[in-house]
């Protein structure tokens, strides 16, 4: 190690103590390698249990000119939070905010204030008391993923009335044009005039209702329940690159380091009402849709779509986080995920083991579980190719039921309504065929070419929502597998492409497609490093980041200093 590093890394030892500092290659490998996509070098992981411990870092690393890699739980899908590749100008420091989990009620539960490393799960567990819910209550809340990196990312959106996930509100550092560390107060509470007794009041709770400044900034998406409405704008609703939603820490894809945001919760449902929908004809799902989001009185929780071959995939490959949840319940899901990557990680480092042997292992024993699906569900998989899993709440059931038992006297396709044990397991079953695909690869990996996840935002007038490739690209996919949230029209498209196909073509040939039918992408997921980032987001990137100190190289821009 070169001696300016072993002075460096001696300082962060004085910060957070040996304990909280990894700089073993083996060790760092959790850190290092994304969830599903990218992985490179850093020189080392840091893990600061406080605000003011995150800020001497950030201090030592600027003083030092290194790049700063800002990372929660990296539970993302597009490798936006850890290094990636190797051509980088400078040397790289990540900093993971996990053990800073304090979440602040606020406002009687209205709000709240979440710190760097909160989770959606403890927020979930805090709010439920109270009668109150966060802004996503499944899919990324399962798997342990940070409420600051829902914001950074403008994730989620699966819940109709809510949007994507959003804020005005934000405690933050960045570097400026001149190479200086600053810190950002946009919370709306007054915390002091300097960094350290900023962060030390946040982090202690060292403030009152009367330290709450009037503001006009919002710490939520108040727009999103009417623009979801307009069906016949010729524009998505939801989309990373949406300059609306681009604010502060909003979007901003780790370009700053966050200590804190400030969010609305919003109060359950008093009853809910899972409904069943099957057809063999997207018309029919085009229909329905219009014509709940334009003419019902209550909108509804959700409505998440899964085409028959993706939830034959889910039935077989994600059975086994399917049983996971249903029975020991999403406690256990992040305990599991950690567990997972361990034994991955080792059975690729001895040779004796064939790789990604959980996978493996999770999948044989799988096999020996009964059929764990409704049989409501499996007569429609027999019936029907399109399914959709609609959730209404209050109100909006009986408007629901009257609408549904007359448009399928009319139309072609049925419904049925879920008990509450149905309902469950059919929203789980759409949830876990996420896993299904990244499943069958790792399966299949000597039998095919690879396989492209796209995340895709369609126009909300678009009729011909169920995709139908041209032939030229079709021939080169041996699968597909299709869920998304159809009332967003954001749909996730999973292709296991053939033996021998050039992915790198053929993705750019599925991006000139999606332009063609006005699509947006990525439409939840951000660019990460698997998509090139458009000009509005990256000026908002330069702007927020104008050194690119931090997480340089996302969205396919440039990894040098000053962006050059």
């Amino acid at each position: 190690m070169k001696d300016s590093n072993v002075n460096l890394i001696k300082d962060l030892i004085k910060v957070i103590g040996k304990k909280f500092l990894i700089t073993n290659k083996w060790n760092q490998q959790p850190y290092c390698k994304g969830w599903r996509y990218g992985q490179g070098d850093t020189l080392a992981v840091t893990l600061p249990g406080t605000l003011l411990e995150m800020w001497d870092l950030l201090e030592i690393c600027v003083s030092n000119d290194l790049i700063i890699i800002m990372q929660g739980a990296n539970t993302g899908l597009t490798g936006g939070s850890t290094p990636f590749g190797s051509d980088y100008d400078r040397p790289i420091i990540i900093i993971n905010t996990i053990r800073i989990k304090d979440i602040h009620l606020i406002k009687n539960g209205k709000q709240i204030i979440g710190l760097a490393g909160s989770t959606l799960f403890d927020l979930t567990k805090q709010l439920e008391p109270i009668g109150r819910e966060p802004h996503s209550v499944i899919g990324s809340t399962s798997i342990g993923a940070s409420i600051i990196g829902g914001i950074c990312n403008n994730s989620g959106g699966s819940l109709v009335q809510r949007g994507p996930a959003y804020t005005e509100m934000a405690l933050y550092a960045r570097v400026n044009k001149n190479g200086k560390l600053e810190l950002i107060n946009q919370l709306g509470i007054n915390l002091g005039l300097k960094p350290r007794e900023i962060l030390n009041n946040l982090q202690s709770k060292n403030y009152s209702e009367s330290d709450f400044i009037k503001t006009k900034n919002i710490a939520s998406d108040d727009r999103y329940h009417e623009i979801v409405k307009d069906v016949d704008s010729n524009t998505p609703s939801r989309f990373n690159s949406d300059s609306r939603l681009l604010y502060g820490a909003s979007g901003s894809a780790g370009k700053i380091a966050v200590f804190a945001v400030r969010l609305d919760t919003y109060e359950m449902s008093k009853k809910s009402q899972v409904f069943y929908l099957g057809s063999n004809n997207p018309d029919v799902f085009f229909k329905i849709r219009r014509d709940i989001l334009s003419k019902f009185e209550n909108l509804p929780i959700s409505g998440d779509y899964l085409h028959r071959d993706c939830y034959d995939a889910a039935k077989k490959y994600s059975k086994d986080t399917f049983i996971v949840l249903d029975k020991l319940g999403t406690t256990f899901l992040p305990t599991l995920f950690k567990l997972k990557r361990k034994v991955d990680f080792v059975s690729a480092k001895m040779r004796i083991l064939p790789n990604n042997l959980s996978d493996k292992l999770m999948q044989f024993l799988s096999n020996f579980w009964p059929n764990h699906l409704p049989k409501k569900m499996e007569n429609f998989r027999e019936l029907y190719e399109h399914h959709w899993i609609v959730e209404m709440s209050d109100h909006g059931i009986d408007e629901a039921r009257i609408y549904f038992d007359s448009f399928f006297n009319q139309n072609e396709g049925d419904f049925f309504e879920c008990n509450s044990k149905e309902g469950d397991k059919a929203i789980l079953h759409r949830f876990t065929a996420a896993s299904a695909f990244g499943r069958y690869s790792v399966l299949n990996d000597s039998k095919i070419g690879g396989n492209l996840s796209m995340d895709i935002a369609l126009p909300r007038n678009q009729k011909k929502w169920f995709e139908t490739l041209p032939k030229v690209i079709d021939d080169k996919l041996e699968m597909k597998l299709y869920y998304g949230h159809l009332f967003c029209h954001v749909l996730h498209h999973n292709y296991i492409v053939k033996k021998n196909v050039n992915i790198k073509k053929l993705k750019a040939e599925l991006l000139e497609y999606y332009d063609s039918c006005g699509a947006e992408y990525p439409a939840e997921h951000n660019v990460g490093h698997e998509y090139a980032c458009k000009t509005s987001l990256l000026n908002f990137y330069k702007e927020l980041d104008p050194t690119n100190t931090f997480n340089p190289g996302i969205g396919q821009t440039s990894k040098r200093k000053f962006w050059r």
